[in-house]
């Protein structure tokens, strides 16, 4: 009876909350009998979903709360080890053949330890380049207290990355961050992407108007004005699937640019709609300052639709590097030319989604995602 334990700083509830619960997430390929989740907050996610991202194995919730940045003084180790006493002592009680952690906050903090005092391989996947999006975005001034909390959590990164077994980065531009803070092993395996919904696109006929999406978050770093303005200027529509901090900014935007009647804001959908969704659009174009593959990106490329993202000049995305999406310059006019382009021919536009479709079912497809993850989990049963 094979077990895993997952240590999640995140709070669960907020994803399922939203639809996007993805079946079997926490047990690819339900490699595992019985899989004990540990939560380091007081979160209470709806059971019944939980137990979807496991399959049909056991599946048992615990809790242990983390001190706060502010009661270890910066997360000073020492006062932390009350804390990671006990889960060492909850780990003991459970007995996992794997422990498992996503991110290397917190949780991977109490997962290193935990591999340390009882040998059990540690497995730790890393979502985001924390060097890139996280400190270099934070000066000194006037944010210290933000960058110096960033810093600090260096402590935790660290600590991490030097314990685990095996580092798994969800995309390659994590790779440099994972060897510099000390990961000795290290995979790229990508996110995997629920299949329930997900249909080819069949029909590249354009509609009347021409229909634009842009899914994700709505913040500094993945503002989309620009995609609004370019969209000004075209016979189309464009539908807004986010929200945040920006979300007040753009709507402004579509009323300066004439367009709020061409522009449709949906702050929230649940996942399976949107896949469900995405062959009836003719092109998905977003914006983003983050060099990943996103699930955002990820789910309309595996559907065949025509995708057209912006460039990062200082930091190139390897997975963007080819033929099968447009890059182009985050500006009004650097999605326009793309936009029109695409728009006014039919074999380009039909041509550009076809690659897509091919060149994602071959690297990212649902189902070799996951078998890449369970084949992993095997490995470290043997």
């Amino acid at each position: 009876m094979a077990a895993l334990l997952i240590i999640v700083s995140d709070r669960i509830s907020a994803f399922v909350n939203k639809g996007e619960v993805i079946e079997r997430y926490y047990n690819p390929g339900e490699v595992f009998d019985h899989v004990h989740i540990l939560l380091t907050n007081d979160d209470q996610p709806d059971m019944t979903q939980m137990q979807r991202m496991v399959g049909n194995s056991a599946l048992t919730l615990h809790h242990l709360p983390a001190p706060s940045y502010r009661e270890t003084l910066a997360w000073q180790p020492i006062l932390m080890r009350d804390w990671v006493r006990r889960g060492v002592e909850l780990a003991q009680q459970i007995r996992p053949d794997v422990i498992r952690t996503y991110g290397n906050y917190e949780n991977g903090y109490l997962g290193a330890h935990i591999r340390r005092r009882t040998g059990i391989p540690l497995i730790v996947s890393l979502h985001v380049e924390r060097d890139y999006t996280y400190r270099r975005v934070k000066p000194w001034y006037p944010t210290w207290k933000q960058r110096l909390m960033a810093e600090r959590s260096l402590v935790l990164e660290k600590t991490t990355l030097r314990a685990a077994d095996l580092v798994l980065p969800v995309y390659e531009s994590i790779v440099g961050y994972a060897k510099r803070r000390g990961a000795r092993r290290i995979q790229v395996a990508y996110n995997v992407i629920s299949p329930s919904n997900l249909r080819r696109k069949d029909d590249y006929r354009l509609h009347t108007p021409a229909r634009i999406l842009s899914v994700g978050r709505q913040f500094r770093e993945k503002n989309p004005d620009q995609l609004i303005r370019a969209v000004a200027r075209l016979d189309a529509e464009l539908t807004m699937i986010g929200d945040g901090e920006y979300h007040d900014h753009l709507v402004q935007t579509a009323r300066e640019c004439g367009v709020s009647d061409r522009v449709r804001f949906i702050p929230s959908i649940e996942n399976d709609r949107l896949c469900a969704m995405l062959p009836e659009y003719d092109i998905f174009a977003t914006h983003s300052d983050y060099p990943e593959i996103s699930k955002s990106v990820l789910e309309p490329l595996l559907t065949g639709l025509p995708t057209i993202l912006n460039t990062i000049p200082d930091h190139p995305v390897p997975e963007y590097q080819g033929d099968w999406m447009m890059l182009v310059e985050n500006t009004p006019e650097g999605y326009y030319a793309t936009l029109r382009h695409l728009l006014t021919d039919h074999q380009a536009r039909e041509a550009l989604g076809q690659r897509a479709y091919v060149h994602a079912q071959e690297h990212y497809a649902p189902a070799k995602t996951e078998a890449v993850f369970a084949s992993i989990y095997r490995s470290f049963l043997k």
